[in-house]
């Protein structure tokens, strides 16, 4: 069972993508910049292929990286994640324990400020609880994702019209097509800070405005409870600056 990174990266460099990243299994880079190109390289034994391409949006860089994934299973990352010794043999063994799991979602520590979840055991993931999980802890069976036709929006994320959110949109609409998510307690990574983010900027009128747009895309109806669910279990940290009904009117789409 042959694991693979798929890592979306920009303006960076083949040997600066492997050298920080920590890299012990096969990878697919897609590299955002300025030009159109191709390296190959070898490292601890193991095939890194790096693409350059002069477009932009994380969604559109993974489905670029989808598309070019020869692996067993696939495992998404960004530019900033370093994977701790060995997460290819502990991705390989979680998927042994559970035969079932067409996607297992693994722990990648993330700074304080930035984190809203962490998992703390194994367990089925459903509809209603979609919307925590980030894709760089997404490790799938690349049979499973290509007979899904499942791939990330352009319309959320990095470098794309709404700031974030192609993540929970990309899980969703896996599991409604019946395969089978779990999450597993076990750090695979960690998220170390290249510079500012592409998308985030705290958490400002855009942020929740974002927030209220995926949340229709993700819950339908039930989006304004989904959103206030969101706010109260969060309110510490995303509502010091800006009044919890503030930003539920924001999210609600309304001043």
């Amino acid at each position: 069972m042959k694991v693979q990174v798929l890592a979306s990266v920009m303006n960076q460099s083949l040997d600066q993508v492997i050298r920080r990243m920590g890299l012990e299994s096969d990878a697919v880079i897609i590299n955002q910049c300025d030009r159109l190109g191709y390296e190959e390289a070898e490292y601890k034994g193991y095939k890194v292929r790096f693409y350059s391409f002069p477009d932009r949006g994380v969604g559109r860089s993974r489905n670029e990286a989808i598309l070019r994934a020869d692996g067993d299973i696939c495992l998404f990352a960004d530019q900033d994640i370093v994977y701790e010794p060995g997460y290819g043999e502990a991705i390989q063994a979680e998927f042994e324990r559970n035969p079932r799991a067409d996607m297992i979602i693994f722990q990648v520590e993330v700074e304080e400020s930035r984190r809203t979840y962490q998992i703390r055991e194994r367990r089925r993931v459903h509809w209603y609880n979609c919307g925590r999980y980030g894709a760089v802890g997404f490790a799938l069976r690349r049979e499973s994702l290509l007979a899904s036709g499942v791939m990330f929006s352009l319309l959320f994320g990095g470098g794309a019209r709404y700031s974030n959110g192609e993540d929970s949109l990309f899980l969703k609409e896996f599991m409604d097509k019946g395969y089978r998510v779990y999450t597993a307690p076990v750090t695979i990574g960690r998220e170390v800070s290249v510079g500012e983010s592409t998308w985030f900027a705290g958490y400002n009128e855009k942020f929740f405005r974002d927030r209220g747009v995926l949340y229709r895309y993700l819950y339908g109806r039930l989006h304004w409870l989904m959103g206030l669910r969101f706010l109260l279990a969060h309110r510490k940290k995303m509502c010091s600056q800006v009044g919890v009904w503030q930003a539920y009117r924001w999210m609600r789409g309304s001043r």
